[in-house]
């Protein structure tokens, strides 16, 4: 198994990845998908995700699982049998960067606790991802489902105060996977200058807390608590969707002079001159009645060509779209959202390098499929 072959920015870089689900293995695909070479450790009956679904592919593979973790060799290793904990610590001492999403303590009573493993491997980064940290919530389970609930987001996401709903994607599970990319590359940084790797945490609570944004905000700084609006804004108005000839499409006049054009293109010229619409904070205040006054209009065109007419013009909108039709309108935008990996579909990278490469070099492995390349390349 060559390190230095990946191509990308982070080629030589090797990742022990302990983590499965959903937060950990995003995080660390993201990482593969610049060079970084990533061993994904399973217990022997593997991640969980290969067991989700339906939907699954026509060879009966789980489409969750197949989602993160492209780029990747596999290694199936029971940490409680001597000779595969032997394994794992020596895949430890020669990777960079360890990531675990165990329940906290796990890994020290197994012996695989950052304190253990980085006098071994002082140079190591172990970013440990948790539902609650590992503090006073270290015992606690930690699920999307149930940081969605407990971290307020689904107070905000519902049609009403009296009933929330979740997101339609693991929020909580994809923002962890995000900070602990960003968390793992500050510590390799960091480790430039020192020569020593550090313990990183994050954990889905915290980590949905800051994704709250405005209304986290908002709330420590005012004790406002805000409510579920359906797909309304608090604080902006018109940002909401309005039915059109054939299905509704959304409009966000984030300020006085997106409003103003949205009017030209309406030819309602003279509304924003109206003081019940001349600012943001008066249509907020307003914003039944300027629903009224533009909802008939939307009405007269499909979505589509309203989309073209104000998008042309500098407004913010957009057509609801289902997923398929997401992925379309990327692609005839010339985003390429879709590419191959030895011969699975895969939704592309979002990133975009000048002068280096994120790589589509492997399909997701089946459980232990590397096992063999891995353990040569161990002993070499």
């Amino acid at each position: 198994m060559d390190t230095s072959t990946n191509g990308g920015p982070l080629e030589g870089l090797v990742i022990a990845d302990f983590s499965r689900v959903l937060a950990g293995p995003y995080g660390s695909m993201l990482l593969a998908d610049l060079g970084a070479t990533v061993i994904k450790v399973e217990p022997p009956h593997g991640d969980d995700t290969r067991t989700w679904g339906p939907p699954w592919t026509e060879d009966g593979t789980s489409t969750y699982y197949l989602s993160v973790n492209r780029n990747k060799h596999s290694i199936a290793l029971n940490l409680a049998d001597p000779e595969d904990h032997s394994r794992a610590l020596r895949l430890i001492e020669r990777a960079d960067v360890l990531m675990e999403n165990f329940r906290t303590g796990s890994l020290d009573r197994l012996g695989l606790g950052y304190d253990v493993v980085s006098q071994a491997n002082p140079r190591l980064v172990y970013c440990s991802i948790t539902g609650f940290g590992s503090a006073g919530g270290a015992g606690i389970p930690g699920y999307d489902l149930v940081v969605q609930a407990v971290s307020g987001l689904m107070s905000l996401t519902g049609p009403d105060e009296d009933t929330v709903t979740k997101t339609g994607i693991a929020t909580a599970d994809v923002l962890t996977g995000l900070h602990a990319v960003i968390a793992i590359l500050s510590a390799l940084h960091a480790r430039g200058s020192t020569g020593r790797g550090q313990h990183v945490e994050v954990n889905l609570l915290s980590s949905m807390l800051s994704g709250l944004v405005n209304f986290g905000g908002a709330y420590v700084m005012t004790g406002d608590l805000s409510h579920g609006m359906g797909i309304k804004h608090p604080s902006i108005a018109p940002y909401e969707p309005f039915d059109t000839a054939d299905r509704p499409l959304v409009v966000a006049a984030g300020n006085d002079r997106l409003f103003d054009l949205l009017c030209t293109c309406l030819d309602l010229g003279q509304l924003p001159s109206d003081d019940r619409f001349s600012s943001n904070g008066r249509r907020v205040e307003n914003r039944d009645e300027l629903a009224a006054i533009l909802g008939p209009i939307f009405l007269g065109q499909p979505a589509d060509v309203w989309f073209e007419r104000l998008s042309r013009a500098g407004v913010p909108c957009g057509p609801i779209n289902d997923v398929g039709q997401g992925i379309d309108l990327a692609a005839s935008l010339g985003l390429d959202p879709v590419v191959d990996c030895g011969g699975v579909a895969q939704v592309a990278s979002p990133i975009r390098l000048s002068g280096s490469k994120v790589s589509y070099r492997k399909a997701p492995p089946g459980i232990g499929a590397d096992a063999e390349e891995i353990l040569r390349w161990l002993d070499g």
